[in-house]
């Protein structure tokens, strides 16, 4: 790997025009020198275009500013939902290293120059990742994602903490076991991360590198019951059987999910009334 492997981005987006240029600046604005950047639209109508158009196309007021860089490339076209997104900006990437934050998301400064030194210190991990706090629809820190170590057999037991929007992996292993399974709406990121972590050391670094954004539109407070059924289909995919800590999870889950989607809700509103 060189002094700055490139890092190619892939940012999936639809109809989220009121949080896409907060994503696409906290990319641009990154201190990393090589970086190309990808932002792949299902076809919006909501706005996100003429978002996408001024960051591709830069802006006159900044005057080349040291460390912000452009869009590389960007569509917008119907699609197959977010991962046929993700799975097309990573077809063109060129980077050595990769990852992918979505258009409600946001990076912390300096994250990404922190991973690629992290990666390169450590040249047999394949998968690194930092911290996340929750935030709210306008920004505010609402909490703190569970981000701790985990490994392949503590993620085929369900114990996941990885933050998605803080991980980047190296493009070697993408090649090896992408692209995202499209059958998955929720539990592509966790199939990758099995199929990595099976073939190379992941590790997790207390550092804040991003922002999950929850809102009501979000799938994390929309759709959440979809994600541990999919989690239990790879668990039975990979072999693993129905007595087992993972199935054991998924069904507690299922009785408690009410009242974390709702505590969730709450802490939305409390932040909301706070404002």
């Amino acid at each position: 790997m060189n002094a700055h492997p490139l890092v190619s981005i892939v940012t999936p987006s639809f109809n989220q025009a009121r949080f896409l240029e907060a994503t696409v600046r906290s990319v641009l604005e990154q201190d990393y020198p090589r970086i190309e950047y990808f932002i792949v639209d299902g076809g919006s109508t909501d706005g996100s275009v003429e978002i996408i158009k001024k960051y591709a196309e830069g802006l006159e007021d900044r005057q080349q500013a040291v460390g912000f860089h452009k869009v590389d490339y960007w569509v917008s076209e119907p699609d197959k939902g977010q991962t046929d997104a993700i799975n097309k900006g990573f077809a063109r990437a060129q980077g050595d290293i990769l990852a992918w934050i979505n258009s409600d998301d946001t990076y912390e400064p300096g994250a990404v120059s922190a991973a690629v030194k992290y990666l390169q210190e450590h040249p047999d991990v394949g998968l690194v990742y930092g911290d996340a706090n929750f935030i709210d629809e306008n920004g505010r820190v609402i909490g703190k994602f569970a981000a701790r170590q985990t490994d392949y057999a503590r993620l085929r037991r369900g114990y996941v903490h990885i933050p998605q929007q803080a991980s980047f992996f190296r493009a070697s292993l993408w090649r090896e076991v992408g692209p995202l399974d499209p059958s998955f709406y929720f539990a592509m990121d966790y199939d990758l991360w099995v199929r990595i972590a099976a073939r190379a050391a992941i590790h997790y670094t207390p550092q804040l590198w991003a922002n999950f954004r929850l809102h009501s539109s979000g799938k994390t407070i929309a759709a959440d019951d979809r994600c541990w059924p999919e989690m239990i289909r790879i668990h039975r995919r990979d072999g693993g059987n129905w007595l087992s800590v993972i199935v054991a999870k998924y069904y507690v889950r299922m009785v408690i999910a009410p009242l974390l989607n709702w505590r969730r809700r709450l802490q939305m509103r409390q932040h909301s009334d706070r404002a």
